[in-house]
């Protein structure tokens, strides 16, 4: 969705409630495609003292297997995005502002950017995630597997053989 900001730039603009969706279903995320819903926007645009005020919800829900143990972690996502507008021309932008070319904003754009930003590194389905079992498969949350947990990790192998020496 393209909104003209003219108006608003002039000066003179009552604001306005912008509501629209927006598609991401296609977009991947380490080889997935977590978009299972459009994410619904409601955004206010108002003129402000230096630019256009950009004020934005957004609802969406993802899917994404979980970076422990791979169960599938269905999320309702809210989040709030703000921004203040400018035109590109403008000289001495500060960091935070969005410039915009040609007074027309490219809505689908700038959402596609700001819930891509604020997703997570890794989506857990549980901060305390035990994972699986790295000889067997199974995932520790439902309960242990049953392999020999006394194998000492390889990398260690040196050191306990040294302590072995001193007993």
């Amino acid at each position: 969705m393209r909104l003209d900001l003219k108006k608003f730039f002039s000066g003179g603009a009552e604001p306005e409630t912008v509501r629209c969706t927006v598609d991401l279903s296609e977009v991947e995320l380490d080889g997935e495609k977590p978009f299972v819903s459009p994410v619904e926007v409601e955004a206010e645009i108002r003129t402000a003292a230096e630019g256009v005020a950009f004020l934005a919800k957004t609802r969406y829900v993802t899917e994404q297997a979980c970076a422990r143990c791979l169960r599938t972690v269905r999320r309702e996502e809210s989040k709030a995005f703000s921004h203040l507008l400018v035109r590109e021309d403008e000289e001495d932008l500060p960091e935070d502002c969005v410039a915009v070319g040609g007074d027309v904003l490219d809505l689908d754009e700038l959402i596609y950017t700001d819930v891509l930003l604020s997703a997570p590194a890794k989506v857990l389905c549980r901060e305390d995630c035990k994972g699986l079992c790295p000889k067997c498969g199974r995932n520790l949350n439902d309960g242990p597997c049953g392999c020999e947990t006394g194998e000492t990790d390889p990398r260690l192998a040196a050191l306990r053989e040294l302590i072995d020496e001193t007993d």
